[in-house]
């Protein structure tokens, strides 16, 4: 069987882990964006997950001719009317790391009662396999956010996402435990589907 190649349109190095685990079994190689220089940064500028996932891969896909899979995932916080959401990367600005952000979301939180704290991670895959042609899968994880960080693993909001039915954080998982349960391995659930039709 040949190993059909796609690319992933992320610069982020947890995420592409976490998509190679997702994989196995599949007859994929998933190549990494930093090998292609070419490929600059690609704006996330439109108004929903669905809208940034799509234009990454098939931005992807037309500077490189190669088989593009994307994501964007948000952080929706029923407290903060599902705010950060799509702006879940850049919550406390436009350059911020995991931990401005993290501290942004608790600071907001701050002394709101755990039945308050519900929440949930979405994230919607896109892949371009073809000029003209797109696929979408969408996962989804309800929880709530705890009051300080647990756990050292993952990244983003994964120390104070608490998924429901779990005593463990994302960051408290193991990568294996975390792709039982994730929202990105329920999204990749669907897409492997879609995946196995195409190769």
């Amino acid at each position: 069987m040949d190993i059909v190649k796609i690319l992933l349109a992320s610069q982020n190095k947890n995420k592409a882990e976490e998509f190679r685990e997702l994989l196995r079994g599949l007859p994929v190689e998933l190549l990494a964006l930093d090998a292609f220089p070419g490929v600059g940064p690609i704006e996330e500028d439109a108004p929903t997950l669905e809208g940034n996932a799509l234009k990454k891969a098939r931005e992807v896909f037309r500077l490189t001719g190669i088989p593009a899979l994307s994501d964007d995932t948000g952080l929706e916080v029923r407290f903060l009317y599902d705010a950060p959401g799509v702006f879940s990367s850049r919550f406390a600005g436009p350059s911020a790391t995991y931990a401005e952000n993290v501290r942004k979301l608790l600071r907001t939180m701050r002394g709101i009662p755990p039945r308050r704290r519900g929440a949930r991670f979405r994230s919607v895959l896109a892949f371009i396999p073809a000029a003209g042609q797109a696929e979408i899968a969408e996962g989804i994880v309800n929880g709530v956010i705890l009051e300080s960080p647990r756990g050292t693993g993952g990244f983003g909001y994964d120390p104070v996402f608490l998924p429901h039915g779990h005593s463990k954080t994302y960051a408290e998982m193991d990568l294996a435990e975390k792709n039982q349960v994730s929202h990105r391995a329920r999204a990749m659930e669907r897409m492997k589907e879609i995946l196995r039709t195409y190769v």
